[in-house]
């Protein structure tokens, strides 16, 4: 057989390996603005900040971490909420978040919602569906002033993927 022959044969074989390799994600050690919060993403993110105002009228800022994988989309945003900011009820504050957020959702409500504690602080995590068939998997955290949001859109089968379970579980409040 000839080298030219051995090479064209191996090539299915490559590619098939090349393939599988370019869909092991290196996953990126996150650590917010601030030192706010540690999360993994499968891949490096897109940095911005996203300048804002309270309900009052006072600037603040969102640092915004996005990221596209292969179908998935993963963004994990932080603010410090300002003084005029009541945050004595946090449940009241994460549920206008779901509210707010409730208005691009297919049907405009979420399909499952999830009250819990994340390292002491107020969380909510949700579920809803988004137009063409994908979805939003979300968690807010409370901790005091500061809030820290993770959100996941992919097809509606893969909200418990590999790659959603690992970024949930990856978060870490910090400060």
């Amino acid at each position: 057989m000839t080298q030219f022959r051995r090479s064209f044969l191996a090539l299915p074989a490559l590619l098939a390996a090349g393939d599988a390799a370019a869909q092991l994600a290196t996953w990126y050690p996150l650590e917010g603005a601030d030192k706010s919060f540690f999360v993994e993403m499968p891949g490096a993110p897109i940095y911005k900040i996203l300048d804002t105002a309270s309900p009052g009228g006072t600037p603040f800022a969102y640092h915004s971490y996005s990221l596209e994988y292969r179908r998935l989309s993963f963004v994990a945003q932080t603010a410090l909420y300002p003084a005029d900011v009541d945050v004595r009820q946090p449940r009241l504050n994460l549920q206008s978040v779901l509210d707010d957020r409730a208005q691009r959702l297919a049907g405009g409500k979420w399909t499952q919602v999830d009250w819990k504690s994340l390292q002491g602080a107020p969380a909510v995590e949700s579920t809803g569906p988004l137009a063409g068939g994908n979805a939003l998997r979300q968690l807010v955290v409370l901790k005091g002033r500061r809030y820290v949001s993770l959100g996941y859109m992919a097809p509606a089968d893969a909200m418990r993927a590999p790659e959603a379970e690992r970024f949930f579980r990856s978060l870490r409040l910090l400060s």
